[in-house]
């Protein structure tokens, strides 16, 4: 396996270290549009685990151009592309490694649009769709598109499969919920407002209508932060009000899984909603570009690309942060026994351990765990597929086998838990 990453950013420089530990792979090219962030991840590699030959190369890409996505996948030979960029630039490395003939994933998919007249009722264009449109292309080239494969789409959607095919014999609602209990401060120790992911996918997650599925009505939307809810987290976190969110799991588990709704909300706080809000009421959300003026004149700049410019790189907070994040599957429904049950399946990610090890935040360091796993995975033949296809279409057995095991008896050394709730 030769596997081009592209991005190495907080996500794509956490993947690169996770994968220095592991053997399935035969090279890794880390490339990025400004090529020494990419040199600057391999030179971490290492020095912390020696000189790697040709394992890890550094290379330069335009994520946004089609045509260089493959000509780069084509001229190291990679037979998978993994996309660790902005979702923006979802749909040309998603061409450019169709191109290339090479498999593909990512971890979010293929961009929205509101729908048109009805945005807080109907769809319009939904996450993955433009992905999902041509799957037939890719089946019929034998070739694997695994999207949204990260924690949450991700590993949220094996807990997913897990729970249909062991937990339960009829479900009633797959509901992703994530939460976490981080604080980031400044030199003088005050809190201070830094998302830890980035700004720009959380805008469009956040302010878009979220998008909720149930059986008989298939999907609808909901206003922003719609239908809030305390859900309590384990491993201290505890109790944090959950609100609706766009998001990939909702569009994905309706194709695989047998459920009676499916749902995802998110931690957010007041404070956070509030920007958010403020942010849209000064249309600093928006994507398409505005002119501006300047000292050298008339500029076009996006405003949301503004706003992430003048915010903390997430990938740099971790020395300033403490907590954990909480990445589940609440699952609700009839147990294989025939009684109500009512679960949840999650993984903590703990900012402590993962700066200790890896030099990485704990939210970037748990999303680029599993499209790791997933890649090994693909190495070995315990998951194989082609067309476009969710981490709900595989089985979770494997994943979730490895994702546990031991660093010495060759898994990730990554537990995660099952928690028995009672039914309402």
């Amino acid at each position: 396996m030769r596997i081009l990453l592209v991005g190495a950013g907080g996500v794509g420089d956490a993947i690169a270290k996770i994968a220095a530990r592991r053997s399935f792979f035969e090279t890794m090219i880390v490339s990025d549009y400004d090529v020494t962030r990419a040199e600057r991840t391999i030179a971490w590699i290492e020095a912390k685990h020696g000189p790697q030959g040709d394992r890890f190369v550094a290379a330069q890409i335009d994520a946004s151009d089609p045509a260089v996505v493959e000509k780069v996948a084509r001229e190291h030979g990679a037979t998978h592309v993994m996309n660790a960029v902005e979702p923006k630039f979802v749909m040309p490395i998603f061409e450019g490694a169709k191109a290339a003939g090479a498999d593909y994933m990512d971890m979010a998919m293929s961009l929205s649009q509101p729908h048109a007249d009805e945005p807080y009722a109907k769809t319009g264009v939904k996450l993955g769709d433009e992905q999902f449109a041509v799957t037939d292309e890719w089946e019929g080239a034998g070739r694997l598109a695994l999207v949204g494969m990260g924690v949450e789409p991700g590993l949220s959607d094996v807990f997913a499969r897990y729970a249909v095919d062991h937990l339960f014999s009829e479900v009633d609602e797959l509901g992703t919920r994530d939460g976490a209990n981080l604080v980031v401060r400044d030199d003088e120790g005050n809190e201070i407002f830094a998302p830890s992911f980035s700004i720009w996918t959380t805008i469009e997650e956040c302010l878009n209508p979220p998008v909720i599925w149930e059986k008989g009505t298939g999907w609808f939307t909901t206003p922003p932060f719609s239908e809030p809810e305390v859900f309590e987290f384990p491993e201290g976190i505890g109790p944090v009000e959950c609100v609706n969110v766009e998001h990939e799991e909702v569009l994905l588990m309706p194709r695989w899984l047998d459920a009676k709704r499916v749902t995802f909300k998110y931690g957010l706080g007041d404070e956070f909603i509030g920007i958010l809000k403020t942010l849209n009421q000064l249309g600093l959300d928006k994507t398409a570009p505005i002119r501006v003026r300047s000292a050298d004149g008339p500029v076009m700049v996006s405003p949301r690309d503004v706003v992430a410019a003048g915010l903390p790189d997430p990938a740099t907070l971790g020395p300033r942060m403490t907590g954990k994040t909480c990445a589940g599957m609440w699952v609700t429904g009839t147990g294989k026994d025939g009684q109500p049950r009512e679960v949840y399946l999650y993984h903590v990610s703990d900012n402590e351990w993962t700066m200790a090890e890896y030099e990485a935040q704990c939210v970037v360091w748990q999303t680029a765990l599993n499209p790791v796993i997933a890649l090994e995975l693909l190495a070995t033949g315990a998951w194989n597929g082609a067309g476009v296809l969710g981490p709900e279409a595989f089985d979770a057995q494997p994943f979730l086998d490895l994702m546990a095991a031991p660093e010495s008896e060759g898994g990730y050394g990554q537990p995660w838990g099952l928690e028995e709730r009672e039914p309402a």
